[in-house]
């Protein structure tokens, strides 16, 4: 029997704890969650009767919703609360009709959907920022790792000059260790409470409307802001644009990775298991299937942050159309982003490296990616313009005879005038022409280190 009711690629791009927070289940429930606490909010202010709450909690369950009638009404009705709020209504009036005279009391739709997104966003960025957290404790022990391994840069996918491995998986740290700054950012801002009634000012409340306001934030365990934000969106695209710079980073990460396992440069390779990264007909493909995931996030999220951009244009105190273009775009994004961020991470924490193909790699142009070395040794004495027409020279000389730059260069008497055998040598060693490329892994590794430091307040969380 055919009984997934998920979208049939959402396992190829997602993760099941972020699927199950944007589940149509857990969208309704977060819905009527928002209700409950309404109700407790309304009864601890005295605006309906304490023997009311009672039976509109209980009703409160996504199971006694009939989703199908629902979706249907929806469609006319123009959103999902106004049929959830007449089903639920319904339904705690078959045991309690008193009480349900007091469902959804003083609320509007948006402030129902609204939060209870923000209920969603919230278990959402929790995921994200424990995902984050394990993707840069898997890249800080990389970088350490190849601290020192050498192998070549890479410019316009031409080889430049060497690094090191280790500095490679530093950057992509460095990057990700500057996103976990801007979601902890992100969660002050944007996680926040709406409740504003139909117009934004809580009229229907009247002089309870703060001290309900005030209770629901309580029992939602969220901000209160200071104004309802109907129409204001920028909490909403500032969520969306924040996971969508992590996605494109992860997308630059599986970039990379997986043009370093393609079969002429064989520098690395994902980690395999049984059934993953093979070929319906080629019995010896070994594809980069998480570096596609990814690559998949990262090609499609920033048209839909794109669409959550476009969609802040919202009129007047409601929307016609922006906000209702939200509803499914953030939890795609959430979606795609939580996929690429465990597929990367699973990428990178076993990540097969070929050492030897590195340095294989480092000698494929037979010591011309260190002419800039040789250049700069000999321009003191010979001016950089003409020790540039040098080397520039000897390098052509190399290519079309076949031999090293090392070899052109010992021939030549200009050059060995200035340098020695063990100097040209050492110029021409790709491991002494690195830079700073181990100091800017130690500096990387050393920061990543203060913030999971138990002294810092910030790491806390992460630790335990």
């Amino acid at each position: 029997m055919f009984a997934y009711e998920g979208r049939l690629n959402d396992r190829l791009v997602s993760s099941d704890a972020m699927l199950s927070v944007f589940a149509p289940r857990s969208t309704v429930q977060r819905m009527l969650d928002v209700e409950a606490a309404l109700a407790r909010a309304l009864a601890s202010a005295g605006v309906i009767p304490a023997d009311a709450l009672a039976p509109i909690e209980t009703a409160c369950d996504a199971d006694l919703i009939d989703a199908d009638a629902m979706t249907l009404a929806a469609a006319s009705a123009g959103n999902l609360a106004i049929p959830l709020v007449k089903q639920l209504t319904a339904c705690v009036a078959q045991g309690a009709p008193d009480a349900a005279k007091y469902v959804h009391w003083g609320a509007t739709s948006q402030d129902i959907i609204d939060s209870g997104m923000v209920l969603q966003l919230r278990d959402a960025l929790d995921l994200i920022e424990a995902g984050v957290d394990t993707l840069c404790d898997v890249l800080a022990r990389q970088a350490a790792a190849y601290r020192d391994t050498p192998m070549i840069g890479r410019t316009w996918l031409q080889q430049a000059l060497p690094i090191t491995l280790g500095l490679k998986f530093a950057q992509w740290l460095d990057a990700l260790e500057r996103h976990r700054v801007r979601l902890e950012q992100l969660r002050e801002r944007a996680v926040a409470l709406q409740f504003g009634g139909a117009a934004g000012t809580l009229a229907s409340l009247g002089d309870a409307a703060q001290t309900v306001a005030q209770a629901l934030a309580r029992e939602l365990a969220l901000p209160l802001p200071s104004v309802p934000w109907h129409t204001q969106r920028d909490r909403i695209a500032e969520a969306a644009t924040v996971l969508g710079l992590l996605t494109a980073t992860l997308g630059k990460i599986a970039r990379d990775v997986s043009l370093q396992m393609q079969t002429e440069v064989g520098e690395m390779a994902e980690p395999s298991s049984s059934g993953k990264g093979g070929s319906s007909t080629m019995p010896h493909k070994r594809n980069p299937v998480g570096c596609a995931a990814a690559l998949t996030a990262a090609t499609r999220v920033p048209g839909l942050v794109a669409t959550m951009l476009t969609a802040m244009v919202q009129e007047h105190e409601r929307a016609l159309g922006g906000w209702q273009a939200e509803w499914e775009t953030l939890p795609d994004i959430a979606r795609l982003c939580a996929g690429a961020l465990a597929s990367v991470t699973e990428v990178v924490d076993g990540l097969k490296v070929d050492t030897a193909r590195l340095a294989a790699n480092l000698g494929m142009t037979r010591g011309l990616i260190l002419g800039e070395a040789v250049m700069l040794a000999l321009g003191p004495s010979m001016g950089r313009l003409r020790a540039h027409e040098l080397v520039e020279h000897a390098s052509r000389d190399a290519i079309g005879s076949g031999r090293t730059l090392r070899e052109v260069l010992g021939d030549n008497p200009e050059v060995v005038r200035l340098l020695d055998d063990e100097q040209l040598d050492a110029l021409l060693d790709p491991a002494r022409y690195s830079g700073q490329a181990q100091q800017f892994v130690d500096a990387v590794l050393e920061r990543y280190r203060a913030v999971r430091s138990p002294a810092n307040p910030s790491s806390e969380s992460a630790d335990d």
